[in-house]
């Protein structure tokens, strides 16, 4: 790991990362990492998931609900689709789910919320709940 990061924050991040979106594949995209990608994951998994997901002030399952709305606005819905798995693992419905995809829709457009919705209709019949 490069010297500019805490080697304490990546590891408490590794755990908020591999806990909402699990240990295989957080495990498997580090082990695909190679000397271009690797200080980028590291980084990620320090910042991203050590300092912004690292503290009680917000639990996981509302920090999931923020981040499908954030990331459903931003169509980065391959990262959307992740998240909406570790969404559900965070505790997140399908009803919420549903609700949060609707203020997508609203605020960023109902191309984007369909788009969201067909992602979601995926993520949901893999894990049973459609």
């Amino acid at each position: 790991m490069s010297d500019i990061f805490d080697e304490n924050l990546f590891l408490k991040g590794l755990e908020q990362r591999r806990a909402t979106l699990g240990a295989e594949y957080v495990d498997r995209n580090l082990a695909a990492a190679d000397s271009f990608t690797r200080p980028f994951q590291e980084a990620m998994t320090a910042w991203c998931w050590g300092f912004g997901w690292g503290d009680d002030v917000i639990d996981a399952k509302t920090r999931s609900m923020m981040n499908l709305s954030m990331i459903g606005a931003l169509g980065k819905m391959t990262e959307w689709e992740i998240h909406c798995r570790g969404a559900l693992k965070n505790g997140v419905s399908r009803d919420e789910i549903r609700a949060i995809i609707h203020v997508v829709a609203i605020y960023c457009g109902v191309p984007q919320g369909l788009e969201c919705f067909r992602v979601a209709r995926k993520v949901l019949e893999e894990n049973g709940q459609l």
